[in-house]
């Protein structure tokens, strides 16, 4: 269960989280360009994530990071985002 609700409360309140994770990284892939993504459909990814999972139950941090375009990206390009992966995660969970 990664959150509750108040005694006597049917749902319709505010959730209290109840993961302890202290912090959450999301990645994603995408075969769109961010500009036209963006322009299309905004960043639902992130409102979802966010507010709608992770802050819901809890995880106060939250760091997300879309990769893309995958479908044309080189051997390179994609040793890089695994490159860039890795260190965001060390940051955000650094002891």
């Amino acid at each position: 269960m990664a959150y509750r609700f108040e005694e006597g409360d049917s749902g319709g309140g505010v959730p209290v989280g109840l993961l302890k994770a202290g912090a959450a990284v999301v990645l994603n892939t995408s075969n769109t360009q961010q500009a036209r993504e963006l322009e299309a459909f905004g960043d639902p990814l992130e409102a979802l994530w966010h507010r709608c999972i992770f802050e819901l139950c809890g995880v106060r941090v939250f760091h997300r990071r879309m990769f893309g375009v995958i479908v044309t990206s080189t051997l390179q390009q994609r040793l890089s985002w695994i490159e860039e992966a890795q260190a965001l995660c060390r940051r955000v969970f650094a002891p």
